[in-house]
Parts: structure tokens; sequence; C-alpha cells
């Protein structure tokens, strides 16, 4: 049986509403227009504030965090995260308050409203089962929780290296990854770790990259991943790295793609800042491929300096096109998105933030407009002080203005730029074609 997870309004205005999860998704409740669930701006729900707390679903898990709200959310009669007396919402912003996993029954309290958690999919002998490692046959139980599927430990995790050569070793003769020989590590992302790779027989170098699903795999959501990636491997662009093959075995989801030696952006910008000439053809580059992208319906979703690439000739290449979405849609990425282990939302638009599950293109025009202006400052678009959660930063805050961080930057293009990262109430530019004619329009 497939897993969801409820939430069911079972008091107050809302009664009787429900909120269903059958894939990841993570949804912010409180009274602003954009949270979901949303929650009325009345006399019965003025201690509860406009983003008020999170929840982080991956059926059948679920886990909620307060956001540092005056009076605090309730789990089963028990309030969790209110900020202390006298503390400003800046100032909570910057406490990290836990996260606490629900099971099905639980109660969750806002204001006059009450939710009830509903999980279904959890086999009823998940005490009974003792889930193994694929890799070492050690026992990950307490890590695994009431999933099927397969697992690789965190001991074996920590070696990708290991993993992903007994992954060749272990493919049949007809799997296209058996024919392949590691050469080196080329680095390692939010999703895991990419390794250079050499094809015995044609000499043909490709990017092998492994990824560890945070959850065990059953065969369902192994099924969802590979039907997701299979429109991402029809996207035929000279300014989008090739997606040759995927697979998963023994815990492991891999694929190989067209090898870039030039390395990445992020590289780049480690060894200097780029200048207005050399960084807004890159980018130009980039927003054909992602124009051709949302042509065919793809959303990226996870566009940083990391995942586009430079050719051998320079040739600008978005890679990892719609890995992310694939990881989430089939519920493998676990529950890390807001957790201390997940990546931070340094190239996030607000919209993607309070609706991950519904990115629209506009946000990866958002991204890329982030990604040149960190080629350029160094910087990100936002402030992230140390200690403040990065997720109440994007909800909080704009992003500061180009000239700020450069004042030297040609006022042209530095419109431009603010202009892109604009996400209140609408992002700025909402297609690639749209960003990309600005730049041109401007003679930059």
């Amino acid at each position: 049986m497939t897993a969801s997870v409820t939430l069911t309004v079972t008091r107050g205005p809302l009664d009787g509403r429900t909120f269903v999860f059958a894939e990841r998704a993570t949804c912010i409740a409180g009274r602003a227009a954009d949270c979901t669930p949303r929650l009325p701006d009345d006399d019965h729900h003025r201690t509860v504030s406009r983003h008020h707390c999170l929840f982080d679903i991956n059926p059948p898990d679920i886990r909620v965090r307060d956001f540092g709200s005056l009076n605090g959310t309730y789990l089963n009669g028990t309030r969790i995260g209110r900020r202390a007396a006298g503390q400003a919402p800046e100032e909570a912003a910057a406490t990290p308050f836990p996260e606490h996993d629900l099971r099905d029954g639980d109660e969750i309290r806002l204001g006059d409203t009450v939710l009830r958690v509903g999980v279904t999919g959890v086999r009823p002998d998940a005490t009974k089962v003792v889930p193994r490692c694929t890799n070492c046959g050690t026992d990950v139980g307490d890590e695994v929780g009431a999933r099927d599927g397969q697992y690789v430990c965190a001991d074996c995790r920590s070696r990708p290296e290991e993993l992903a050569k007994g992954l060749i070793e272990r493919a049949g003769d007809d799997d296209p990854v058996a024919h392949y020989v590691l050469e080196r590590e080329l680095g390692a992302g939010g999703m895991g770790q990419v390794f250079l790779a050499r094809h015995r027989g044609t000499g043909e170098q490709v990017a092998l990259k492994i990824m560890l699903p945070g959850v065990a795999a059953d065969p369902h959501a192994r099924a969802q991943f590979m039907r997701e990636i299979s429109v991402t491997r029809s996207l035929d662009h000279p300014n989008i790295a090739r997606l040759h093959h995927a697979g998963s075995a023994a815990g492991v989801f891999f694929f190989t793609s067209e090898f870039c030696a030039g390395g990445s952006l992020a590289a780049r910008a480690r060894q200097r800042l780029l200048t207005p000439d050399e960084a807004v053809p890159i980018m130009l580059q980039a927003l054909d491929g992602l124009e051709y992208a949302h042509g065919q319906g793809v959303v990226h979703r996870d566009l940083t300096p990391h995942n586009i690439l430079l050719a051998a000739d320079g040739t600008v290449k978005l890679a990892d096109f719609g890995l992310a979405k694939a990881f989430d849609q089939a519920g493998l990425s676990g529950l890390t998105r807001t957790g201390t282990a997940a990546g931070k939302p340094y190239f996030m638009p607000y919209q993607q933030v309070v609706n991950f599950r519904h990115a629209r293109p506009a946000v990866d025009v958002w991204a890329l407009a982030a990604c040149l202006y960190h080629l350029l400052t160094g910087d990100y678009p936002r402030e992230f002080p140390p200690g403040r959660d990065p997720w109440q930063v994007v909800l909080q805050t704009d992003a500061v203005p180009v000239r700020h961080r450069l004042p030297g930057l040609p006022k042209p293009l530095a419109e431009v730029i603010d202009t892109a990262l604009r996400d209140r109430p609408e992002i700025g530019f909402a297609t690639a074609a749209d960003l990309r004619r600005a730049l041109v329009v401007r003679g930059l």
C-alpha cells in the first residue's frame, strides 16, 4: 500500500477540511495567504503567526517545527517552540527550535484550530522485521523505522567510493554501468557523490553519480524515481548535460551523464570573482538551456553554481535536471530538507520555500539570477547570519540590492539582477526568455 499522510481539521472554522500528502512535501501553517493549511485571520487565531510552523512530510513520516511564534504550537496538549517572553521575532528567528516527529493520531493545535495526523501505509509488522544494510548486513532498524525496502547504513554511506566500486563490480554484464572503471572523485553535492568514470572498451569518460536515499527504498519508490527520471533523459540541448543511464541496485541509485572537463561554476567562483563580461555570457547560455527544459515541462528546482558546468570548450551545461524532483516525488530524500542535515535555501526564492512541491519554472529563473549574483559578488542574495534559521531568512527578508555588495557594477545590469531577484508578491521574471531578453536589450 502506498504511504500517505493526512492532516484533518477536527476543531475550528475549517472543521472537516483535509490536506493529503502522498509524496515528499513541506508546508507552512499560519495566517499568511500562501500557507497550507491557511488559518483564518480572525479573533480566534490572533495567537497564530503569519508563518507559524512548518510540517516536513515524507510519507509515512512527518515532523513539525514551530517558527518561534509568540504563543507556540501545541503537540498533544504540550507547547513546543514558543519564543521566550520579551524575545523579538527577529531574535526568535535566530533560535534553533527542535523538530518533533509525529505519529498517527497525534494532534496539533494552532489557536482554536486542531489538526489530527493520519498516517497510512506503515507495515503492521514493523517491530517484527529487522531491516539490514544491503551493503554490509548491519541491523539498521533504528535508522529505517517502519519502512520496507533496501537501505545503506550510516557507516557504509560514509564511504561512497567503496559503494561506487561495489556497484560496478556487482552489476550484470547487460547493465551499462558494469563497463566503467572509476578514475577519481569529482565532487559531492546535497544529493550524492560524483566520480569520473571511464568506459573500458571505448575510453569514453562520464560523470558517475551515486545517490543514497535518506530512507529505505521500496520497489514502489524505485519505480517512481525511474519514471520521473525518464522524462529528463529525453532532454537534448547543447546547454544541458546529457543523462546517459540511470538505475538502482542494493539501496544505491546511480546515473551516468556527460562529463564536463571545465568543472563547475562553484569551483571557478572559489578561485576568483567573475567580471560582468565573463558572467553574463555564461548566464545567457544557461538561460537557453533552461528555456528549452521548461518548454519540455521539466523544472530543475535545485540550480546552484555546483550544477552549472563547463565543457572543455567552454560551453555551459546545466546538470542534474529533474534529479531533486525525482528524489522528492519518490519520497527518497528523507526528512532532511529542513533539518540539520539539509541543504540550505541560499538559491531558493520565497515561493519555493512555502510550497516547493508545486515549484513553477520561475523558481529556476530566480535561482539562475542568484547564481549570477554569487559569481559577481561572492555573496548570496540574502543575508544569512550565523545561527539564524535560513528558512526563516527566506520567509522574512528580501535580496540585498546587488550594488550594495558591488558598488561598481554597471547600473543597467544591477537593475536587471535586482528585478530578477524580487520574489514578492511574484518573481520578477516569470520565464527564462524574459530574463534573457532583459539582459540582451540592455546591451549586456
